[in-house]
């Protein structure tokens, strides 16, 4: 089945917030912002603003009526700012006028008094000055401080990891519309509309039952829009609750890039210890998270990195260390992978690091410790594991052995151009870690034509959920999908949403769409009885028909659905699913958090110009656990999707922040993202056909952030390129791996930085 929204997308009939007609009299908002990292405000001028042609009110702290708080794991970020400022960026004031153009030019006659006061921008610093978010955690298994005792070999080292801009299509934004009885209806890009409503109503003081989120769909989100779209939705509620105008702000691409936080950077430690047979027998890492001047999601990503600590490995003895720092840069927040692949970027470095000194390839401790079922991770969930099948399915489909020896022909034969060969597994888990969140409902009508409207909690941001929760209700009713029709998400229909994210929005949404399916089949096939005057159990609905006994009657769906109707018989169904099994202990860090866990294996080939630095990736080659995929074109989509952002991630998105705590890489001329002329020449995903049970819906795994990390793979094998080329390379663990980072490893310069030269290069390369 195709995706729904394919031909809307290509002919431009979608519809996203800024194509939401304008109610009469809508207002327009822009907010001014701290242009200090951090500071003291003595002096907030707003005359010369107030008096700008067509502003209508400027809202400050002053003017919220709830509360001035729209954290939500922790209490610790304002609105607006009141007397302290703590990132370049931060809402101080909120400008509401008549037209979008005369809202910012106010903005720019806004002036401010900031005493400067000390900034942070390195996360071991504030971690050394006991500036954290919440006290450090830490998982392990066995006994690590006697294990070390067993081990022939131990390395240890750095690795680090910088952000990454969201860069979704559709910027942030919000749209706050009056309704009568002091009610406000709120159109939001956000991937969670009750953490917009709960936002709002808080900051406004009102019940949550007052205001109604709206979310058509996202123009893109990879949890940019999980948490941080609660900002621009509570301000133009309070404006709009003030006013009682329509009030709508829109922000521009620069305005969104400086004011939201991003992937969260990472500086971590490791220490791995292997037997002489290469058994990883101890492991220790220590994790410092860059969490940004507030909490946001960070405490709940510092733990999905240590839940992935050991990545797709059995390792009997580990202790995993986090702390989330409190630095001066915008708050940090949710990503796709959400603080796994900074985790997996550790484990992978270790073992990288190992193989180097041992003088093998890093496959072969790889291979040799992936898990195997009935294995412990650090957090006590026992493993249910496809590594080695997807591992040795890589090796034999895509001729392993075939492609090591292209590699080495081609570095024998060229002098300054190398290749490079990575394999990458991946394990990831599949829910919320917060177990409370593993729940979801759905609200399905059925119509007295026979026509199905189905309302979920799951918001459509371009990764085909529509089109599995609609496929999900026309299999189980057994109808053509044209029947079926999705409503938009809001918190009118369907309450108390968990996030559409953690890769778990099909399970849990589809989950309960089918519920709510199976309880109204159950009604009409005591109603197919009663018609046809057969026993319950040998009715059957098949392709809209009714069978008995596996023979076509004279009801078909249209007849049943009517005959149900005029029998009185409810053909709605509101139904609620909550994930079974999952069970997490923060007091002694162990239970079961995930559903199910999602195995691949990547195989990733890169080229690189030893004289520019630059690179391409020639070949990505995939072995993937889908489960039992319900639609392989949006699941492969999916994959594509994700090994191509995971490569920019670790190629070239450098997020960069100067020591004022000022983002420099502030535009997309400065800001670089994967484009056509950066992905992968060939991507090859074949499936991993197994007929396991899971908590999959239909049991087809999630495929939202696992494939991530296949991204993670270019990394590695750009390093073992650079290695081919001067194997004396001190190249370290630091991502990404941009070109000018390339050039640098391939010659290495004393620190004054002079001509070198390399005995297999062109002579006399100049490196400043």
């Amino acid at each position: 089945m195709k995706n729904i929204d394919s031909g809307n997308h290509t002919t431009g009939k979608s519809l996203y917030l800024d194509d939401i007609p304008l109610v009469a009299g809508t207002l327009f908002g822009a907010a001014f912002i701290s242009p200090v990292a951090h500071g003291h405000i003595e002096r907030l001028d707003l005359a010369e603003a107030a008096q700008h042609p067509g502003v209508v009110r400027i809202f400050t702290h002053r003017d919220i009526t709830g509360e001035n708080q729209i954290g939500g794991i922790i209490p610790d970020e304002p609105l607006l700012a009141e007397h302290e400022v703590d990132f370049c960026g931060m809402p101080i004031a909120f400008v509401v006028a008549e037209t979008d153009e005369a809202a910012r030019a106010a903005v720019r006659k806004i002036t401010a008094e900031i005493t400067p006061l000390p900034i942070i921008t390195d996360p071991r610093v504030a971690q050394a000055q006991g500036e954290l978010i919440v006290p450090p955690r830490t998982f392990q298994l066995g006994d690590p401080e006697r294990a070390w005792d067993q081990c022939a070999y131990v390395v240890e080292g750095s690795a680090d990891t910088n952000g990454q801009e969201h860069l979704y299509i559709e910027t942030q934004c919000a749209y706050a519309i009056p309704e009568e009885n002091e009610g406000l209806k709120i159109y939001s890009s956000t991937q969670s509309p009750t953490a917009s409503q709960r936002a709002a109503a808080r900051v406004l003081g009102v019940p949550m039952h007052q205001l109604e989120v709206d979310v058509i769909r996202l123009g893109g989100g990879f949890g940019g829009k999980e948490d941080q779209a609660n900002a621009w939705v509570a301000l133009c509620a309070l404006a709009a609750h003030h006013l009682r105008k329509p009030v709508k702000y829109v922000l521009h691409r620069l305005e969104d890039m400086q004011m939201t936080g991003k992937r969260h950077p990472y500086s971590s430690d490791f220490k791995l210890g292997l037997d002489k047979d290469l058994n990883i027998i101890a492991y220790e890492s220590t994790y410092y998270q860059n969490a940004g001047a507030a909490a946001d999601l960070s405490p709940a990503i510092m733990e999905r990195t240590l839940f992935h600590a050991t990545g797709t490995y059995f390792i009997p003895n580990v202790k995993a260390t986090a702390f989330s720092c409190r630095t001066h840069l915008p708050p940090n927040t949710a990503f796709r992978g959400f603080g796994g692949p900074q985790a997996k970027f550790v484990m992978e470095a270790a073992i990288a690091k190992a193989a180097e000194q041992l003088g093998i390839d890093a496959c072969v401790i790889q291979k040799q410790n992936l898990n195997k079922t009935g294995d412990e991770f650090p957090y006590g969930q026992k493993a249910v594991s496809e590594s080695h099948a997807c591992w040795h399915k890589a090796e034999t489909l895509y001729d392993v052995e075939a492609l090591r020896q292209q590699v080495q022909d081609f570095n024998a034969s060229n002098t300054v151009r190398k290749k490079g060969l990575a394999f990458m597994p991946i394990c990831f888990g599949i829910s919320f870690t917060n177990t409370s969140m593993n729940q979801a409902r759905a609200l399905v009508h059925v119509y007295y034509d026979g026509s199905v409207k189905v309302s979920t909690g799951a918001v459509e941001m371009g990764q085909g959920v529509n089109t599995k929760l609609l496929q999900v209700a026309a299999q189980t009713f057994s109808i053509n999908p044209s029947r079926v029709r999705l409503q938009t998400t809001s918190t009118n229909r369907i309450a108390n949403t968990s996030p559409s994210a953690a890769s778990a929005t099909a399970d849990l949404n589809g989950k309960a769409v089918q519920l709510a399916c199976q309880a109204i089949v159950q009604r009409l096939k005591e109603v197919a009885a009663q018609e046809l005057q057969v026993p319950e159990a040998a009715v059957e609905l098949r392709d809209e028909k009714v069978l008995v006994h596996g023979e076509e009657t004279a009801l078909d769906w249209k007849k049943l659905v009517t005959a149900a109707f005029l029998k009185r018989i409810s053909l709605s169904e509101h139904a609620h699913y909550a994930t079974p099994e999952v069970h997490f202990n923060k007091a002694t860090e162990k239970g079961h958090p995930f559903a199910y866990h999602v195995y691949g294996t990547a195989i990733t080939i890169a080229t690189i110009d030893c004289i520019r630095g630059t690179y391409t990736v020639d070949a990505v080659k995939v072995v993937h656990d889908f489960g039992r995929s319900m639609n392989p074109n949006i699941d492969r989509g999916q994959i594509e999707g994700g090994i191509v952002q995971g490569i920019g991630w670790m190629t070239m998105e450098e997020l960069l922040y100067d020591h004022t705590g000022r983002l420099r890489s502030n535009t997309l001329s400065t800001y670089k993202v994967p484009d056509i002329y950066s992905v992968p020449k060939e991507i090859a995903i074949e499936a991993l056909q197994t007929d396991n049970d899971n908590l999959a819906i239909f049991r087809s795994k999630a495929v939202g952030e696992p494939p991530f990390m296949y991204g993670i793979g270019t990394y590695f094998a750009l390093r073992n390129a650079i290695k081919a080329f001067n194997p004396d390379s001190p190249i370290g663990f630091n991502a990404p791996m941009t070109p000018e980072k390339v050039l640098l490893a391939l010659y290495p310069q004393p620190a004054t930085g002079v001509k070198v030269t390399h005995a297999q290069s062109v002579s006399h390369v100049a490196v400043s």
